[in-house]
């Protein structure tokens, strides 16, 4: 699998080992790093699901407020209708 982020752990491994670290720790540190950091790395595919639910999600809203709006209407044309009936 193509790594899905530029991380370069081959760089990381080298910077760490220049600092200091043993080799042997900077490489498992890289591979944990970049594990890490691909586990909370959202894909192309999981930001078109969330379109995907964001778009239902607006759709089902939409119709919630066409009803909720028309439902407004019709009370205020019947309390006006009421008022004029009493006048």
């Amino acid at each position: 699998m193509r790594n899905p982020f530029p991380f370069d752990t081959h760089a990381y491994i080298k910077r760490l080992v220049a600092a200091g670290v043993p080799e042997a720790q900077a490489e498992v540190h890289a591979s944990i790093f970049a594990d890490a950091v691909v586990e909370r790395l959202a894909t192309k595919e999981d930001l078109q699901q969330l379109k995907q639910e964001l778009r239902v999600d607006l759709k089902d809203l939409e119709l919630r407020l066409t009803m909720r709006g028309g439902a407004m209407l019709a009370a205020a044309i019947a309390i006006v209708v009421a008022f004029v009936k009493l006048l």
